[in-house]
């Protein structure tokens, strides 16, 4: 495997990991990390989400093994992460009670698509 294709698949192995973590990182750290008050799992659009994560960070880590097979995922990973930091980033904005958005899940979405973006770039073709 070239040296791109295997810092993209260590990559996606972090950030597969880091999107199972969701939860636990909520219950460390809400305001960055959870998008109502109260315990995690006593907000059922935040338990949906936490699901939604979980699974694609499942999938980035089967994708991992191979990167070159698993574009559209990557892909999907990179621009669904755009938008989501731009959501949040836009809703920690008009509301400042969610500002702890700016400094937790919005830069690691961010930073996610940004070095996802940056290795897909670089990988071979195929």
């Amino acid at each position: 495997m070239p040296k791109n294709s295997k810092l993209l698949a260590y990559a996606l192995v972090v950030f597969g990991a880091a999107f199972c973590l969701i939860y636990p990182l909520s219950m460390v750290w809400p305001s960055g990390w959870a998008w109502h008050e109260g315990m995690p799992a006593s907000n059922d659009y935040f338990m949906m989400i936490v699901g939604v994560y979980a699974t694609l960070g499942i999938f980035m880590i089967l994708a991992a093994k191979n990167p070159a097979a698993n574009k559209s995922l990557i892909w999907f990973v990179v621009w669904s992460s755009v938008v989501h930091a731009a959501v949040m980033a836009w809703e920690a904005v008009r509301n400042p009670a969610m500002g702890g958005h700016l400094v937790g899940d919005v830069p690691a979405l961010l930073l996610i698509a940004v070095v996802l973006g940056y290795l897909m770039k670089r990988a071979p073709a195929n």
